[in-house]
């Protein structure tokens, strides 16, 4: 039963991660703030009824909510492709830290270059093949295999493979970051 109790608030820090209100999150999930709120605080009993349409809105699962000793250490969490990068999380989506490993495929040379990104957080990453262009306000780095970076990311940035093969890199950063890479903004 201590399993059902900690279900509440592990909702409730999922949602917040995400920067969700109450409000919103209900609202995605079809169901009152008040029956959100009283299964957050534990004051209502979890059904699957209640628990699938929210879970399904934070992108998690059920067992995400459930603390099983003999959890699978596996990372289940599909890859993405998005404006020309394939992005594979490393990291479980509970996880406080969150860590992908991004394919930056080449753009054509006549495609435009992307805008540059600002968000809350902090990244760090690593080159594991290729080379990076890496754009952070008005200078340019070009890093290669077995290179890494760190910088705040409320500094405008913007990264992309640099010449005509892919680069892959491990990027770790917060919840903030990753919304911005895995959903459109």
């Amino acid at each position: 039963m201590d399993e059902l109790q900690r279900l509440g608030p592990r909702l409730r820090a999922a949602r917040q991660e995400r920067g969700w209100t109450l409000d919103e999150l209900a609202a995605r999930s079809g169901m009152s703030p008040s029956t959100l709120s009283r299964l957050e605080s534990g004051k209502r009993q979890a059904s699957l009824e209640l628990l699938l349409p929210v879970t399904r809105q934070l992108g998690i699962r059920v067992d995400d909510l459930l603390d099983a000793p003999d959890r699978d250490p596996r990372v289940h969490r599909t890859a993405i492709r998005r404006d020309g990068m394939t992005i594979a999380p490393l990291t479980r989506e509970a996880s406080e830290v969150r860590a992908f490993k991004i394919t930056y495929h080449p753009r054509p040379p006549e495609a435009a270059e992307r805008e540059l990104q600002v968000h809350e957080g902090h990244e760090w990453l690593y080159v594991l093949s290729g080379r990076l262009h890496l754009a952070l306000a008005d200078r340019e780095h070009v890093l290669g295999r077995g290179e890494a970076a760190e910088f705040d990311t409320s500094v405008p940035h913007r990264m992309r493979a640099e010449g005509s093969t892919p680069c892959e890199v491990i990027s770790i950063f917060n919840t903030v970051g990753e919304r911005l890479h895995l959903h459109t903004t």
